[in-house]
């Protein structure tokens, strides 16, 4: 019988991601199956698609005086109740303290609209029109305890276009993740992808610099 992976998909929103990741398993383009849905925020849209597909859901509140270290537990208990093997991060809006880090190392990864390393953090569309860069796009990568700075796997890229927005920018970026992220936890599924002393591992060749899809 073919290996299939359990994994979660942890959002904050709409969980646009977790739903192309719900898609490509269905589809059979990732070898694994969606596990769990888990959101600090009940009343996230994700969850409520989530439920539409049929999905096990948790919620994990970060209500007032949660600390990271009491998050991280609580995610843990319900990672390890579901028998998780990948993390997937998709815009989940918390960020995760270094034991539950280490705990899930090499097997907790994130997508980040940029181009890592550039524009770390936040805002990244605006940031970018900012700066008058000439591409933008995102990024998949394993998680370290360092934001934004673990080994990048992937990269969806596109060019700025005269008359982008934060608005236009955000939702071309969007139709890459939903490409990119599918891919990456497809290899990881696969045993393709894989995380070997703080490096980044596809096809048991280091990634000395991301895959990079281009926009059509």
């Amino acid at each position: 019988m073919e290996r299939s992976l359990p994994f979660a998909v942890l959002i904050s929103g709409r969980g646009s991601n977790m739903l192309a990741l719900a898609r490509a398993a269905s589809e059979g383009r990732i070898a694994g199956r969606l596990a769990v849905v888990i959101s600090d925020q009940p009343a996230a849209m994700g969850l409520v698609e989530a439920h539409r597909l049929g999905l096990a859901t948790d919620v994990v509140e970060a209500a007032g005086g949660t600390d990271r270290a009491t998050l991280g537990r609580r995610l843990t208990e319900i990672l390890e109740r579901h028998r998780t093997e990948l993390v997937a991060l998709a815009g989940f809006m918390r960020i995760l303290d270094a034991g539950f880090v280490q705990r899930w190392q090499g097997r907790l990864l994130n997508i980040h609209p940029s181009l890592l390393p550039a524009h770390r953090g936040l805002h990244t569309h605006r940031r970018v029109l900012a700066a008058g860069d000439h591409q933008h796009g995102c990024t998949v990568h394993f998680v370290t305890e360092e934001l934004d700075a673990g080994p990048a796997i992937i990269q969806g890229r596109l060019a700025v276009r005269p008359g982008d927005t934060e608005e236009s920018l955000s939702a071309r970026v969007q139709q890459l993740e939903h490409i990119i992220y599918p891919r990456a936890v497809g290899w990881f599924a696969a045993r393709r992808l894989q995380w070997k002393d703080g490096c980044a591992m596809l096809d048991d060749r280091p990634l000395t610099s991301p895959i990079i899809e281009d926009a059509q």
